[in-house]
């Protein structure tokens, strides 16, 4: 039981008369459950002294357990994450103060402190509510800046490994949810997004996003946009060094995917990669595919009409590209004919003049060929 809170505690409730005289025996213990107003580096260090005693609880305790304990524990928590983020947002009467969220930013990442950390480590041992304020409360600080700096950014450089425990959260059904959010938080910053990029996590995605549960499924699918679209610079250089493994994948787990949510999604996220101008090599690259044209051509055949449109931007990528390879050439003029039939008849529910002026420029390339 060594290390644990409720030894702590039981030690400052025999010596409360002498902790209130200002003897330091016990003073630790007391000093956790006592009632004040702490200021907001106060109110940092006693969550991590909290979240020490969870990770310490479970550590060295589970062949103990107590239920009680526990639960005053986890209370005691779910109070201190709240003071946090009370200090940070607010509390319904009075807007947050930029001093103290300062102070209390500067307290969260001071050095060899870890209080991010014991966060992530010890959130599968929080209850549902105090998670959902643990996740509030880290994309706060990712956002908050000391001395003109985002020093989260700076604290995640270092301590790159907490990436890869909130990788590992998919794979946990119960946790999966709050540990990507946190993770799309972390990964505004460009160094921790491409820290994931160069791992072999990217590969993961293609089999999160099959998931059989849709709001994990799903919300694995953002995360993984969110890395290939956000930093264009490292979502470039990431195309440009994986472009081989990582087309054959999403062509083959993401556009030919019986789902159709799956075929969706994917279908306009590869017309926000191609059509985005930090993307030309890789643009280029892809549109030189006869593959990848037959595949484009089977999404325009598709019934969804928003399936159909995100693919006819793509498709128009083909069409417009001026150095066509010969085999490129010979599938559109077997298909001339289909294809004009088709740009004919395809039209949008509300009237869209630029998408009008695409399609009359598709027609004038392939009727050419």
């Amino acid at each position: 039981m060594t290390g644990c809170l409720w030894p702590c505690a039981a030690a400052a409730i025999a010596t409360t008369t002498a902790a209130a005289m200002g003897s330091g025996t016990g003073r630790r213990g007391w000093w956790l459950f006592r009632s004040k107003v702490r200021c907001p580096e106060e109110v940092v260090r006693h969550s991590r002294d909290l979240l020490s005693c969870v990770l310490e609880d479970r550590e060295a305790c589970s062949n103990n357990h107590d239920p009680k304990r526990e639960q005053k524990l986890t209370a005691d928590v779910r109070k201190s994450i709240r003071e946090m983020k009370c200090i940070l947002y607010g509390n319904g009467d009075a807007e947050p103060v930029t001093e103290a969220c300062t102070n209390l930013t500067k307290e969260f990442f001071k050095e060899n402190t870890n209080t991010l950390r014991l966060l992530i480590v010890c959130l599968p041992y929080l209850d549902l509510e105090t998670q959902k304020d643990v996740t509030q409360v880290i994309a706060n600080l990712q956002r908050q800046k000391v001395d003109s700096r985002i020093i989260a950014s700076d604290y995640l450089e270092a301590n790159k490994d907490l990436l890869d425990i909130l990788m590992s959260g998919y794979d946990n059904m119960e946790i999966a949810i709050h540990y990507s959010t946190i993770l799309r938080d972390c990964i505004r910053h460009q160094v921790a997004a491409r820290y994931v990029l160069d791992s072999e996590h990217m590969k993961k995605f293609f089999d999160y996003i099959q998931l059989p549960d849709f709001n994990i499924a799903s919300d694995a699918f953002r995360t993984f946009k969110e890395l290939l679209t956000r930093h264009k610079s490292s979502a470039a250089e990431f195309f440009s060094r994986n472009y081989d493994w990582f087309f054959s994948e999403f062509n083959s787990k993401l556009l030919s995917s019986p789902n159709y949510i799956i075929r969706r999604q994917a279908t306009q996220l590869l017309g926000d990669i191609l059509l985005d101008r930090s993307n030309i090599p890789v643009m280029i690259c892809y549109v030189s595919s006869k593959d990848n044209l037959i595949i484009l051509m089977n999404l325009l055949r598709e019934q969804s009409k928003a399936i159909q449109l995100d693919a006819f931007h793509v498709f128009k990528l083909f069409a417009a590209n001026q150095d066509k390879p010969p085999e490129i050439v010979s599938i559109l003029s077997a298909n001339k004919s289909k294809l004009i039939r088709f740009l004919a008849d395809f039209s949008l529910d509300k009237e869209d003049q630029q998408f009008e002026i695409d399609k009359a420029k598709v027609v004038a390339e392939i009727s050419m060929i």
